[in-house]
């Protein structure tokens, strides 16, 4: 099975879809001339021209609002935000308009649209470029939302979003474009709503999904020398949330860690541990722990944004806590 980076399988996810279908195009900021900031759309403009990959002008309402009339008269556009921080500029379209026109219409319009680009910190960023804001858009009705953390997901949940008569939502991540991992070369999708087992265990549950899967599963590794056998589940859709999957490995091993590199308040990671602490409350030997970023908007210098974000020695400590190993 090849082996091949973030950004190429989800620009394999588009190239194939664009190919089997006509009524799907790219726009966004330098997705064209340039390839896109982060190379994802890379030679997109050479195969399908200016009419299916468009170069936009800075204005993220505007574009947004663009794709949400084109998606509502039958073509699936693909929309990619440079950066999620920039996408607060178009959620007047998203919310007021992509999430409820199906509702408000009876059903008679469809908006199969996707929302797509990199969410959550990278590096020597600041506050206004780091944040992690995929619990906006997990909170409005009308949406669904993924976030893949391999290769491998990232294209087939891609490749089925862009078939979806729904708003779609995937968030991404800068440092992630460049991880690599196999993905096959036959066609095959994701369903979204869908979590995966990364890892069996028995002891402690850790759930995440995303970025911070890489030092989830690093801490599983750390874990498993202390005594420690760590189940890690993958969310993959934060909207519809894998609810059976969460509540069976939380029965499992009694224990849950729920990981999320968003703020704590209102988050997605708070709501899935109070989920688990509602659902399976007979089930927990210890109280759900969250780990999660600091409370405070992202400092530039990086030992402090580093300190203020989750990590593998923050994940190693909360499941040592919920299994009394400290």
């Amino acid at each position: 099975m090849p082996e091949i980076q973030m950004r190429e399988a989800i620009r394999q996810a588009m190239d194939e879809e664009m190919a089997r279908d006509g009524s799907v195009f790219l726009l966004g900021e330098e997705v064209g001339e340039y390839n896109g900031a982060y190379k994802v759309s890379k030679g997109l403009l050479d195969k399908y021209g200016a009419k299916r990959v468009l170069d936009t002008p800075i204005t993220e309402l505007g574009f947004t609002g663009l794709a949400v009339g084109a998606a509502s008269v039958g073509l699936r556009p693909i929309v990619e935000w440079m950066t999620f921080n920039f996408s607060l500029l178009a959620l007047d379209q998203v919310v007021n308009n992509a999430a409820k026109m199906r509702h408000m219409s009876g059903g008679q319009i469809k908006v199969p649209i996707v929302l797509r680009g990199p969410n959550g910190p990278a590096e020597y960023l600041s506050s206004q470029h780091s944040q992690a804001l995929h619990s906006y858009y997990a909170h409005i009705p009308g949406l669904k939302v993924i976030a893949p953390s391999t290769p491998y997901d990232a294209k087939g949940l891609l490749k089925t979003a862009i078939r979806d008569d729904n708003p779609v939502v995937m968030a991404e991540s800068e440092l992630a474009y460049g991880w690599t991992g196999e993905v096959p070369e036959e066609e095959y999708l994701i369903p979204i709503g869908k979590a995966d087992v990364k890892r069996e265990g028995s002891d402690v549950s850790l759930i995440s999904f995303g970025k911070p899967m890489r030092m989830v599963l690093e801490a599983a590794d750390q874990l498993a020398d202390i005594g420690l056998d760590a189940e890690v589940l993958d969310l993959r859709s934060l909207r519809p949330l894998d609810e059976e999957a969460i509540y069976a490995t939380v029965r499992k091993t009694n224990r849950a860690v729920v990981i999320d590199e968003a703020w704590p308040i209102a988050s997605v990671g708070s709501h899935v541990g109070w989920m688990i602490s509602k659902n399976c409350f007979d089930d927990l030997d210890a109280p759900v722990e969250l780990v999660h970023s600091e409370d405070v908007p992202m400092p530039y210098n990086h030992t402090l944004e580093l300190a203020a974000q989750p990590s593998v020695e923050k994940i190693v400590q909360a499941a040592k806590r919920v299994s009394y190993k400290e």
